[in-house]
């Protein structure tokens, strides 16, 4: 992705002084700075989505320099500190963007994100629960993924599968949801719903180490021995050393 020129435009046009009609400074008008603020603030997403993550904060800097409350500048700020494993930071800018936005889904969600990735399980739980509450917000099922990843991590596995059903009725591409619904099928040896789901999985994302020794079970269920063989040499060659890889051998 590259910076789009207007950003830097737009910018350099509002700090350039005035503007052609009666020399007003835009940045002493409320319409100026806030203009002035949300270009800062797409400079320096677009700096983080390029993976320039030291970049971006000096726009984001500047943001919060013109209105110290800016949910978007300190999201933004969040995700920065997030990628940086400033985990102090990011919780800090989290937290003030929600409180200017209590009930942004997308904030809420990213949050519960960080959350777990910190392995604050029932702190990711509840943010994850106040997201879903958006009935419009279009990533809606990704909430209930990730409800259902926390609560599998909190040991709610029947919860979980409940969470992992609601995300697939919403979007049924979800690839996490997907292979935990064919690992739990298979679990409870419901082969055939494990399979469609496997299959589905399969079809959305590259396999894994855990994918692979599910997927080599189902093959020998079903009979299906060089399939069988495929994956468990795709689980050799991609993954010796893991636990997946010690557990098919020891199945065979």
């Amino acid at each position: 992705m590259t910076l789009r020129p207007a950003l830097f435009l737009l910018i350099a046009s509002l700090l350039a002084g005035c503007v052609s009609t009666g020399d007003v400074d835009p940045m002493r008008t409320g319409k100026g700075r806030n203009e002035a603020r949300d270009a800062y603030v797409q400079l320096g997403i677009g700096y983080l989505q390029q993976g320039a993550s030291e970049r971006a904060k000096v726009p984001l800097k500047k943001a919060l320099e013109l209105d110290p409350s800016s949910a978007d500048a300190h999201a933004a700020l969040a995700l920065v500190f997030q990628i940086e494993m400033e985990a102090k930071l990011a919780d800090e800018h989290f937290r003030k963007a929600l409180s200017q936005r209590p009930s942004d889904a997308r904030l809420l969600n990213n949050y519960g994100s960080f959350l777990f990735e910190q392995k604050r399980y029932e702190d990711a739980f509840e943010r994850y629960q106040q997201a879903a509450q958006d009935n419009l917000y279009p990533e809606r099922s990704r909430v209930f993924e990730n409800l259902g990843m926390t609560a599998m991590m909190l040991k709610q596995r029947e919860q979980a599968q409940s969470y992992f059903e609601r995300s697939l009725r919403l979007n049924s591409r979800q690839p996490r949801a997907l292979l935990e619904m064919a690992v739990m099928s298979y679990e409870d040896k419901q082969y055939v719903p494990a399979r469609n789901y496997y299959d589905s999985y399969s079809a959305l994302s590259t396999q894994n180490a855990r994918s692979l020794l599910l997927g080599t079970r189902l093959a020998a269920i079903f009979e299906d021995r060089d399939k069988a063989a495929s994956l468990g040499l795709q689980l050799k060659r991609l993954y010796p050393g893991t636990p997946e890889y010690q557990q098919y051998l020891s199945e065979q």
